[in-house]
């Protein structure tokens, strides 16, 4: 995890044109209450949900195939956040 602002990664801003149609799916998850993003600062009550596929490695990968991201509606960025009980 990066100690600050400088040590993490940043994937770069993308136009809603380039977004492919089958990303923007996913299943929504409602928040018990509002929350701010911590990308955009906004308050938010739902996240999306999309999943992650492992689609090249060039070496045995320990790490799993799949998994899922929660995506911010407005910002569309990562969030950090855990699904548990549900996978």
């Amino acid at each position: 995890m990066a100690q600050n602002e400088d040590e993490a990664y940043d994937l770069g801003t993308v136009e809603e044109a380039d977004i492919p149609t089958e990303w923007t799916n996913g299943a929504v998850y409602t928040l018990e209450q509002a929350v701010r993003c911590p990308h955009c600062r906004e308050p938010i009550r739902t996240l999306r949900v999309v999943r992650m596929l492992r689609t090249q490695v060039t070496f045995t990968s320990p790490l799993p195939r799949a998994g899922r991201a929660l995506i911010c509606p407005l910002c569309e960025r990562i969030v950090s956040a855990e699904l548990s009980g549900i996978l």
